[in-house]
């Protein structure tokens, strides 16, 4: 099963037209990147910035349908293929069943000065089962 966090749209993520800024979208998968290093992972960001981090290397997004105050979203990561040092995802969200984004992301493990690292065995491993089990 995939990873997935509910996020309800609030005043602070919408432009004056009343839809959500495209950058606050960004901001909402970050938020979903970092509860999945947490709680799927056990590799909370507040220990992982102190070996290093994740940036995002890549990203592609598709804007399908626009969301509003009030709606909830249930934003979804998926792991893609994992590599020596990256990680490819898939994040989406839909509204019920109306899908407001889909995302495809490639996330690179760094060390503090920016230089691609190994995964630690243990997150490679979890990361492994991921992308096989679809967790």
């Amino acid at each position: 099963m995939a990873f997935s966090v509910n996020q309800k749209v609030l005043f602070r993520h919408c432009d004056p037209a009343g839809i959500v800024f495209y950058p606050r979208y960004y901001e909402m998968m970050n938020d979903c990147v970092e509860e999945f290093f947490d709680k799927t992972l056990g590799f909370p960001f507040n220990e992982l910035h102190e070996v290093g981090g994740v940036p995002t290397a890549k990203i592609e997004t598709k804007f399908c349908a626009p969301s509003r105050q009030g709606d909830l979203l249930e934003i979804v990561l998926r792991c893609l293929r994992l590599g020596n040092s990256s990680l490819s995802i898939r994040i989406t969200a839909r509204c019920g069943e109306e899908l407001r984004f889909q995302s495809d992301s490639t996330l690179v493990f760094t060390d503090r000065s920016g230089r691609p690292q190994s995964w630690h065995a243990k997150v490679a491993q979890l990361l492994a089962k991921c992308v096989k089990e679809d967790c």
